[in-house]
């Protein structure tokens, strides 16, 4: 890394700057309303290969670029822009070593929450053990958090823009403040939804279970990836809506996403899931998809773009 944390290098507006140095208008509707859209972006290093690896970095474009469009912002960047300033960052901080890369589309100016322009953008990278404390532990205590998840018909857990975040804020503000690591979504029908910025799993008899796509979740990109290394190892999926008291019964639970990767539920409102400790699926699963971002499985090699020539 050629700077510490706090001067790091970002891509902001065209630009490489001190992150220190990047402004924006208090009243740009980014800043009031939480108007913008954005990807984490995981990225790996790989030591027997000296690389750096992004991983799925056209799938979290195409959702980018599907997020922007359901918000209705007009925005003036095409993937080879994202791609060039994301890659261009990281070599600036000359970075060896696992990332989370925050891209970000955003509405600046004095406009109002019903802005669709102008549209700027910034690309920040981070490396992982610097992220939240719930990314960097071994198994999770959970809650059911009272409050629930933002549906279709509301403000679309489809869309990852700023301000569906808030949402999950509230379930996590809440389970701090009782003792948890985090919480677990119940989505407007009392069903099963998803952590906050991160899917659920399930394992029941051998098999792993996730809710539906259409209860409440992300079209996440880490959900598809353990599904597809799931069915890869043999292990039988299912995708079907899940009743809360399922998640104390479960042989095994676990969370994913680009900043939690897979982390294991150890207990659910105190209730314990299985030996209280990280099952073997799970385990199995999280050491496969590690291979995975390394670019290690070559079945699943073009997953990864590597960074440095």
């Amino acid at each position: 890394m050629k700077t510490d944390i706090s001067n790091r290098l970002i891509w902001f507006k065209g630009e490489i700057l001190n992150v220190n140095d990047a402004k924006i208008n208090i009243l740009a509707p980014t800043s009031q309303f939480g108007l913008n859209v954005f990807e984490g972006i995981p990225c790996y290093w790989n030591n027997e290969e000296e690389q750096l690896y992004a991983f799925r970095l056209d799938d979290h474009y195409k959702r980018l670029i599907r997020s922007a469009k359901l918000i209705q912002i007009d925005c003036r960047y095409t993937k080879k822009d994202f791609t060039k300033a994301f890659i261009d960052i990281i070599k600036a901080n000359e970075y060896e070593e696992d990332l989370s890369v925050r891209q970000t589309l955003f509405i600046d100016g004095f406009g109002s929450w019903g802005s669709a322009e102008p549209v700027e953008m910034f690309v920040a990278p981070i490396p992982r053990g610097r992220t939240s404390a719930e990314y960097n532990k071994e198994g999770l205590k959970c809650c059911v958090t009272s409050w629930r998840r933002i549906s279709d018909e509301t403000l679309s857990p489809r869309i990852k823009c700023g301000a569906n975040y808030m949402n999950s804020r509230v379930g996590q503000r809440e389970a701090l403040r009782n003792g948890y690591d985090t919480c677990i979504f119940l989505n407007e029908v009392g069903k099963v939804a998803e952590g906050p910025g991160s899917c659920i799993f399930i394992v029941k008899a051998g098999a792993v279970i996730t809710p539906k796509l259409t209860d409440s979740v992300l079209e996440s990109i880490t959900r598809d990836t353990i599904i597809q290394l799931a069915k890869a190892n043999g292990i039988e999926v299912i995708e079907r809506t899940i009743d809360r008291t399922e998640l104390y019964t479960c042989d095994e639970a676990f969370l994913c996403g680009s900043a939690m990767e897979v982390t294991s539920i150890l207990s659910v409102d105190k209730n314990v899931i299985g030996n209280g400790d990280t099952g073997n699926i799970t385990k199995t699963l999280h050491l496969t998809y590690l291979d995975a971002v390394r670019g290690k499985l070559s079945k699943f090699k073009e997953w990864v773009t590597p960074i440095y020539e």
